[in-house]
């Protein structure tokens, strides 16, 4: 959901984005938000928090009873999702020993192929 779209919510809605924003913010100035639909529920509407932190549910940690409270008493399908940003999370896949076990086969391996 585009800042376009996002001006398509409801004032009450678009009340409780900015305050989950600044809430968050607050403690983690860096971070950026993007709202989109849920997949499985267009009604649903997510605010994907990217925070560079070694742990993404501090930033849930830090709403969660907030976010509760407005889908519960207030009727806003709102849900935030923290996730670190991509670079981060390549760095730390680079620096991970080579797997401990093998890899399984891709569909369409022979190696998938009963014998006989």
């Amino acid at each position: 959901m585009s800042s376009d779209q996002s001006r398509c919510l409801d004032k009450r809605t678009q009340r409780a984005v900015r305050e989950l924003e600044e809430t968050i913010l607050r403690h983690y100035p860096t971070a950026s938000f993007e709202l989109s639909r849920a997949v499985d529920d267009p009604a649903s509407i997510h605010l994907i928090t990217t925070v560079d932190v070694d742990d993404p549910d501090e930033v849930g940690d830090l709403v969660i009873d907030r976010v509760v409270e407005l889908q519960v008493e207030e009727g806003i399908p709102l849900h935030v999702i923290p996730v670190r940003p991509l670079a981060r999370v390549l760095a730390e896949l680079e620096m991970r020993p080579e797997r401990p076990y093998p890899r399984l086969p891709r569909l369409g391996d022979s190696s998938l192929t009963p014998p006989g």
